[in-house]
């Protein structure tokens, strides 16, 4: 009898520099994985690939020139107006520098009390408070000020209103919750929020900007020897030294089929392989979101298409097998199990509580749980177990 379900193991690994092959990387890494921790391959595994690393072997960086000269070549300088980033040192603070120098004024509208994954200026506490309201309260950064004094984060320990305007010397910060605000201002934007960008986009058009853009429509290609990234642009990357970003990895689409090919021949099983960025997952205290990545997964393998479809064990126990003795009850349960392959079990009573999520989202927010993004350097996860069921 089995009695081990699901595992994710973190593989460590060499540091990976720009020109590795990262595919002969990994199939190293799961050799070692065999040979010293007992490891075996199955049919089904999966192969979590951070894109951190897809995107260093490729080499796929941008200095804080290159980001300046196609701000410049979408704006032609002159005062820009950049809706809506996210709060971050690692995720925004060096396109914002890079903006700066692209632009002859820059005037940055924060959303508040919270930035659009949650990291929070200050508490919506502070906000009744005050008796304000985001959506129709645009307040300068005297007036911030006046209502809250200095705000620090309460994780980073930044004021992140003083130290954007820190950034270029041509910067000014507005705080509103409504993006048209920022045609008070200026008509020429950057969307630079992730996942609502194309609603701010539409909104901003609506209301009569002259020229919108997202952080996905800046090096779409490259800009004097930049990296680039064709579908996301700057959306997805970090800040790799004080004038360098590393950008989303491109191409993922090309590396995933040869990683599985490669792990095939390595094992002779089918492994389903995923790159993966930022988890979709909440933090319970800060209220952060998490995901600062366009998507969790750019790519994967087809075996991770599609979401689970699954029934709930405790509403089996607790409602059609709750009569029977645990021994009838288990093997009650495997047979509805292993009946259901091929039966969609959406809106069924007997899949309420499930998650029907993605399984890519799924799977890449277990493996950017289990590699971290600190220190503890295991780029790769290998998840085995992932499709078993209590009837395995």
């Amino acid at each position: 009898m089995r009695v081990i379900g699901t595992r994710a193991l973190g593989l460590r690994t060499p540091i990976i520099r720009e020109s590795d092959d990262l595919v002969a990387v990994i199939c190293q890494s799961v050799k070692d994985a065999i040979k010293y921790e007992n490891i075996q391959i199955n049919d089904g595994d999966i192969i979590g690939v951070t894109e951190a690393v897809v995107a260093r072997s490729q080499g796929n960086y941008a200095n804080m020139d290159q980001i300046a000269a196609d701000v410049k070549a979408h704006f032609n300088g002159g005062h820009i107006g950049v809706v809506f980033p996210i709060l971050s040192r690692n995720r925004f603070a060096m396109l914002l520098k890079g903006i700066s120098l692209g632009a002859e004024k820059v005037t940055v509208l924060l959303s508040y009390p919270a930035d659009e994954v949650g990291n929070q200026l200050i508490s919506w506490d502070d906000i009744d408070d005050k008796k304000l309201n985001p959506y129709s309260d645009c307040l300068s950064e005297a007036e911030y000020r006046e209502f809250f004094g200095e705000t620090k984060h309460r994780f980073t320990g930044v004021d992140y209103v003083a130290y954007y305007k820190s950034l270029g010397n041509n910067i000014d910060i507005v705080l509103c919750a409504d993006p048209k605000r920022i045609l008070d201002y200026t008509d020429q934007i950057i969307a630079a929020d992730i996942h609502t960008r194309t609603r701010t986009k539409r909104a901003l058009y609506a209301a009569g900007a002259k020229k919108v853009i997202g952080l996905d429509d800046l090096l779409t290609k490259p800009v004097n020897g930049s990296g680039y990234n064709e579908r996301y642009g700057l959306l997805g990357s970090n800040k790799a030294t004080e004038n360098r970003i590393k950008l989303f990895p491109r191409a993922c689409d090309v590396f995933v089929q040869k990683m599985q090919q490669a792990l095939r021949e390595l094992s002779g099983k089918t492994v389903e392989v995923l790159v993966y960025g930022d988890g979709g997952f909440k933090d319970p205290v800060g209220g952060i979101w998490e995901l600062a990545d366009p998507v969790v997964a750019p790519a994967f393998t087809s075996g991770l298409s599609g979401t689970p479809n699954e029934l709930k064990l405790k509403f089996l126990a607790d409602n059609n097998y709750a009569d029977l003795s645990k021994d009838e009850a288990r093997k009650a349960i495997e047979k509805a199990i292993q009946a259901k392959a091929g039966i969609d079990q959406m809106g069924k009573m007997e899949s309420e509580g499930t998650t029907p999520r993605q399984l890519t989202d799924l799977l890449g927010s277990l493996c950017d749980l289990v590699s971290g993004s600190g220190d503890k350097g295991t780029p790769f996860v290998l998840v085995q177990g992932y499709f078993d069921n209590y009837a395995s």
